[in-house]
This record gives structure tokens, C-alpha cells and sequence, in this order.
């Protein structure tokens, strides 16, 4: 293959490079693709065949159904590995060994306390605010109560940084859900593991006896390791694109949470529950939806089945769905929506129509039954997947910072009136 793509336009030939990832893929650099051609440029809406950057944290291949931190199968990760050694595989670039992974969690546990004039904030939203909102308001907020900037280039300061976040996210996700609740906010036990107080946080209630659950913790911990970063997705381009005006951590963070907000990106798994409920309002006849889904004259389509960056399958959705079997299995729920969702699931996965077109249920459909199945409220789905999404914005963040990319400037193709005339007043 030949190291140059050449471009040509009106009979003058251009060339740029073609440069190779470690997995292979090609990519052509159009760096000067404006200052060469005199200002040509390319139109690609939604950046679908744009590579807006290098990145060393995941590697992502849809067509294969392959996910990866740092070189490590998310397959692997999900079996052998726990959330915070996972985050600090994605921040730092390897797996800690076992007195890094003490310092980590120990410096994790001495930042797991917010300053109480973020209640007043808190306090300030009513219960009808969705928790996304919150939880974007509460992250930038932490900004005013740490002022002071991180230094990328200082190592020290970038895992205090890290290890800041990291404590106190949890505590702004359990008390946003407890706001949502109408319940009083508390704090955690430094005693339990990272996974284990955050399960703390949100179901313990003050008038009984709190008793954690094993599979919950292991469900929950896998959970937040698949989520754990996907590539230059939405919120993680919004992360870097913020970040890239050196906007701050926190700002950025918060940034990477109302793109997340969208049901098109981590809204996904409500959907699903709403496609469920509308099923069961339906009579709970899922066999009528899997005709609906088939025919190609009705707008109906089954909501969590394939997904837009794997085409054959999801392997996120092979190590969750899994988990979801044990969670539902353990906690003995008995819950119509739940027994439509296991229908829809064991159809799509044995029906040659959507096995011949790779529409398997994804992650979102399988995280969506468990957070159901944990009493979790449907508006509360999100925030549960930006708890598990932060350590990858946190690692897209530094890298964009460490590598000095330059601030994000995309370019547009103008359509609108040309140079005309200003038309007096009296003569519009």
C-alpha cells in the first residue's frame, strides 16, 4: 500500500499522508489540508470518517466486536480486574501493582468528603429535576470549591486531581439520587470497597439495617468497568473538546455529562425500559413487537438491539447479560417488564431475521434490566453510566492535555446568503 493519498481538484494533485494505527487502521492526514489547496476543506457531519485525534486508551472495532483498554480485552478486564484498578489502568496507562493500587484507593477514600455548602446547591433543585441536570451542576460546582488549576505536566498533582474526582463523584451520584428519593443524604464507610459505598450510598435508608449483596456489587462492578470508556463517543469528544481551551478537570467533566444526557447516547437504557413499559401497557404480547420490528413498513423499532459502532455484536453485551441472569435469579423479582425484556432477548437471539442483520441486544439493553431489577429509577440510568463513563473523560482529558492538541476549531460549508445589501427600515 502506498504511504500518500493523493487529492486531485481542477487538475492540480495534492498529497498527504497515510499513517498506520497499532491495530492497523488507516487513516489520512489532512493537517494542511486547508493551507495547501488554498482553503479546501472536507464536510463529514457527526465526524463519522473524521479521526479527530491520537489516542493511546481504547481500542474499538465495530465490525469485529472488539473493545479494549490499553491493550487489554474488555473480556479479560470483566473477569479478572475491579473498577478502580480498571480506572487507573485507562488514567495512568497500566495496570497498578499492589502498592499502587493501595496509595490509589487510600488517597481515593481521604477525598470521598463533599464541602457541605454543595447541600445548598443541592437544595436548590426540586425533586422534579432530572438527575442529570443535577449531577452536570453539582460536578461544574466543584470547581468553585477547588479553584486552583491542575498542572498535567506535574505528576503528583494530576493524581490528586484524579484521586479528588474519583471520591467525590460517588458521593454527588448517591445524594443526587437521594434527592431524587426524598431521602436524607449520607456518606459512605471507608471501610467497604469503592463499589460496595456507592451501593451504600444509594440504598441504605436510616430506619433499618443495611445488608449488602454480593452479586449486586459484583453485577454493579462489572457494570461500571464496560462503561468505563468507548472510544472519541459524544460525551468523550465533548470532554476533549472542552478541555482543548484548557477549560478545567471539573468544568470539562461536567461538560461530558450533558453530552451524555441524550437519549440517543447514555439515554439509551431508559429507552429500553420505556419500550418495555409501553409493551406491557400493550398487554405484554412481545411477540407482537418482534413482528412489529420486522416489518419494514412500520416505523416501530425495538430499542437496545445492535448498536451504531458494532456491527456484528456487542461484546459488552455477552459479559453484562451474564450478570443480569444472576442479579435477576438473586434478588427473586418478580416483574412483568422484566419477563417482556428476557422474551425479547431470547427471540432476537434465536430469529434468523435479527441474527442475519447483527441485531443482537447490546449493553444498554442488559444494563437497563438490572438497574430496574436494583429499584434504581429509570431518570437515575444515566447517572449510573456517567459513574461508570468518568474514568475514561478523566483519561481522554489528560491525554488531550499532555499531548498540547490545539483547541478544537472545526470548519463549515456556508450556506446561507451571499454579500447583499442593507435594507433601510422603511423599505422592508
Amino acid at each position: 500500500m502506498s504511504n500518500i493519498a493523493i487529492l486531485e481538484v481542477d487538475g492540480k494533485r495534492y498529497e498527504f499522508p497515510m499513517l498506520k494505527g497499532s491495530e492497523n487502521e488507516i487513516t489520512i492526514d489532512i493537517n494542511n489540508l486547508r493551507s495547501v489547496t488554498g482553503g479546501i476543506t472536507t464536510l463529514d457531519p457527526g465526524f463519522k470518517n473524521t479521526s479527530s485525534c491520537e489516542s493511546a486508551i481504547t481500542f474499538l472495532d465495530g465490525e469485529k466486536g472488539i473493545l479494549r483498554y490499553r491493550g487489554y480485552s474488555i473480556e479479560e478486564l470483566a473477569e479478572k480486574s475491579d473498577f478502580l484498578e480498571v480506572a487507573y489502568l485507562l488514567i495512568f496507562g497500566e495496570l497498578p501493582t499492589k502498592v499502587q493500587k493501595a496509595d490509589f484507593t487510600k488517597e481515593i477514600k481521604k477525598n470521598n468528603i463533599v464541602d457541605e455548602d454543595i447541600k445548598k446547591i443541592l437544595d436548590g433543585f426540586p425533586r422534579s429535576a432530572h438527575p442529570m441536570g443535577v449531577l452536570s451542576a453539582l460536578t461544574s460546582a466543584l470547581t468553585a470549591f477547588n479553584p486552583k488549576s491542575v498542572n498535567v505536566e506535574s505528576e503528583k498533582d494530576m493524581f490528586k486531581a484524579v484521586c479528588k474526582i474519583l471520591g467525590k463523584f460517588p458521593v454527588l451520584v448517591a445524594w443526587t439520587y437521594k434527592k431524587e428519593e426524598g431521602l436524607p443524604l449520607a456518606y459512605g464507610d471507608n471501610s467497604l470497597g469503592y463499589v460496595e459505598n456507592i451501593i451504600k450510598m444509594m440504598f441504605e435508608r436510616p430506619n433499618e439495617k443495611f445488608v449488602m449483596n454480593p452479586v449486586v456489587v459484583k453485577a454493579l462492578d462489572k457494570l461500571l468497568i464496560l462503561h468505563a470508556d468507548h472510544e472519541q463517543n459524544c460525551s468523550t469528544s465533548t470532554v476533549r473538546v472542552v478541555g482543548s481551551s484548557q477549560t478545567g478537570l471539573f468544568a470539562s467533566l461536567s461538560a461530558g455529562i450533558s453530552a451524555l444526557w441524550g437519549p440517543l447516547h447514555g439515554g439509551a437504557n431508559q429507552a429500553v425500559i420505556e419500550m418495555l413499559e409501553a409493551i406491557k401497557e400493550d398487554g405484554g404480547d412481545y411477540q407482537k413487537y418482534i413482528a412489529k420490528a420486522k416489518d419494514k413498513d412500520d416505523p416501530f423499532r425495538l430499542m437496545g438491539f445492535g448498536h451504531r459502532v458494532y456491527k456484528n455484536f456487542d461484546p459488552r453485551a455477552n459479559i453484562i447479560k451474564e450478570a443480569a441472569e444472576e442479579v435477576l435469579n438473586d434478588l427473586g423479582i418478580d416483574d412483568p417488564v422484566l419477563d417482556i425484556a428476557r422474551g425479547l432477548a431470547k427471540e432476537a437471539l434465536s430469529d434468523e431475521y435479527f441474527k442475519s442483520r447483527n441485531l443482537y441486544p447490546n449493553v444498554d439493553f442488559y444494563s437497563g434490566i438490572i438497574y430496574r431489577a436494583l429499584g434504581i429509577p429509570v431518570p437515575m440510568f444515566t447517572v449510573m453510566f456517567a459513574l461508570g463513563r468518568l474514568p475514561g473523560w478523566i483519561a481522554q482529558w489528560k491525554e488531550m492535555r499532555l499531548r498540547k492538541e490545539p483547541i478544537s476549531r472545526p470548519r463549515q460549508l456556508y450556506t446561507g446568503a451571499p454579500l447583499r445589501a442593507f435594507v433601510e427600515e422603511a423599505e422592508r
